[in-house]
């Protein structure tokens, strides 16, 4: 398995490059730019948006921001003299006050050496920094989602799998059609509208925790009502697919040999569907697992806006629409690494769950 794993890792290079190259090409494509958001005052002139667009590098040749942003900008220059200043450059001289003179080198490291740049919206903090603060919650939006997915949805399936044709089956099989068909942000609307301030007024209306001045939102257990509707929101999606697949699963499952052996031994319905059919019956929820990762991601970007969740999702979509493309495309890589990961452990699940599958 560690071979495996080693060059699954290896095959995952080359896709993060394509990935990287893609996207920022599409970002570099798209109208307007961080110049025009930064610069919407009528007064600022054009001699100033001209020095900004150069601080910021946005008019270089595509290939010269990508190596930028890539390998960094110290190798682009050379200081003969040892004085601290690029005097000859190589490739392109940084001129990053837009004064006409090259900057020192080491201005930038870029992201093979860790170094994803500064946000053009964050007060020129790091993208890393930036991100960080937001991730906690949407991991915890995410894990909450994920949770509530599997620990309803299988059961479900397994208990409509048993009672085929019965009232329960029949009723979660509309269920899941439904939570299927409804959009995320029109089902997340609904439920804020209905359970939200303006409706029942049961649940806050969006938002991690309250006005909270100092020291940031409390514990968990404390704000579990900010939890509720965005959580459904995303898992609700699961709940279908889980439990959909489980049934389908549990029934296939059922008519194997060793199903009507423990059958014929006199074991009872319990015993039979819940320790001999069971582990066998997780195997197509194990090559789930790796898609929901993906779809916990973006179902985030649509609910955290809707729920005013300060997590990654939401930066994503400020970041995009004030084009602020460090921010973009580290979110980006953090999105193509996470879902690399997640594929990868759903195949490594489903040969724990198998021990027929050998994974070279």
């Amino acid at each position: 398995m560690t071979t495996f794993v080693i060059r699954r890792i290896l095959q995952a290079i080359p896709t993060l490059f394509g990935i990287s190259i893609l996207v920022y090409a599409i970002m570099l494509a798209t109208p307007g730019g961080p110049v025009a958001a930064l610069t919407f005052s009528p007064t600022v002139t054009p001699q100033e948006r001209a020095a900004l667009a150069a601080q910021l590098g946005v008019n270089d040749p595509f290939h010269i921001q990508y190596l930028r942003w890539l390998l960094g900008d110290d190798w682009m220059r050379f200081d003969s003299d040892g004085d601290g200043v690029a005097d000859t450059a190589y490739l392109i001289p940084l001129d990053a006050d837009g004064d006409g003179e090259p900057e020192p080198p080491g201005t930038r490291r870029g992201i093979l050496r860790g170094d994803f740049g500064s946000s053009f919206f964050h007060g020129k903090r790091h993208v890393i920094d930036v991100i960080f603060e937001r991730l906690g919650a949407t991991l915890e939006l995410g894990v909450a989602s994920l949770v509530v997915g599997l620990t309803i949805g299988i059961p479900v399936g397994v208990l409509a799998a048993v009672n085929r044709g019965g009232p329960f089956d029949n009723f979660t099989r509309i269920v899941s059609v439904i939570f299927n068909a409804f959009p995320v942000f029109w089902l997340g609307l609904i439920l804020l509208l209905i359970f939200g301030g303006t409706g029942l007024g049961l649940l806050p209306m969006g938002n991690r925790c309250g006005l909270v001045l100092v020291g940031g939102c409390p514990p968990l257990y404390e704000r579990l009502e900010y939890l509720v509707l965005p959580t459904f929101v995303i898992a609700a999606g699961f709940l279908a697919v889980y439990s959909r697949f489980m049934r389908a699963s549990v029934l296939d499952v059922g008519t194997q040999d060793y199903i009507r052996t423990a059958r014929a031994k006199g074991l009872s319905g319990r015993m039979v569907w819940f320790r001999h059919g069971l582990r066998n019956a997780l195997i197509p929820i194990a090559t789930l697992l790796g898609p929901s990762v993906t779809g916990v991601l973006s179902g985030a970007v649509v609910t955290e806006n809707i729920f005013s969740w300060p997590g990654v999702g939401r930066l994503a979509v400020s970041s995009l629409q004030q084009r602020d493309y460090p921010t973009v495309m580290a979110i980006v890589m953090l999105a193509s690494i996470t879902t690399i990961i997640g594929y990868l452990l759903s195949d490594i699940l489903y040969a724990l769950i198998d021990p027929r599958i050998r994974l070279r």
